[in-house]
């Protein structure tokens, strides 16, 4: 069985390689993109099952990216970031982003909302095994 596939994208490389980290542990594949527009033509090249995305992000900012991603895809994002004004909670909604995670955050709740966003999605591992 192939493995599902996440990217995470995050300018703090530190905060990126810890998720990736705990990603793969859960037996994910990850990729880490530290820019905005790499991010977005990741997306493309990576084909991921889910997309961990920060908002403040060099080069285009995570709404940016969301938007540029909804234009061909449905793929989940989970937006990241230390920013929980309800009015960036919404404006991420608005855009189409399925869950909104204030940092700090547990990496342990964050592989459980990546792994119910797969589950309702159809595209859980462990469905698929």
């Amino acid at each position: 069985m192939e493995k599902q596939k996440i990217l995470v994208v995050d300018d703090d490389k530190h905060i990126a390689e810890l998720i990736s980290l705990y990603m793969m542990k859960e037996g994910y594949e990850t990729q880490e993109i530290y820019d905005g527009k790499e991010a977005a033509a990741a997306v493309e090249d990576f084909q991921p099952d889910l997309i961990l995305l920060d908002l403040m992000l060099p080069g285009m900012d995570g709404y940016q990216v969301c938007t540029e991603v909804r234009k061909t895809s449905r793929v989940p994002i989970i937006m990241l970031t230390a920013r929980s004004d309800e009015k960036d909670e919404l404006q991420g909604f608005d855009l189409g982003v399925d869950e909104y995670i204030s940092k700090p955050f547990s990496p342990k709740i964050l592989v459980a909302r990546v792994e119910a966003i797969l589950r309702r999605t159809g595209k859980s591992a462990q469905e698929n095994e």
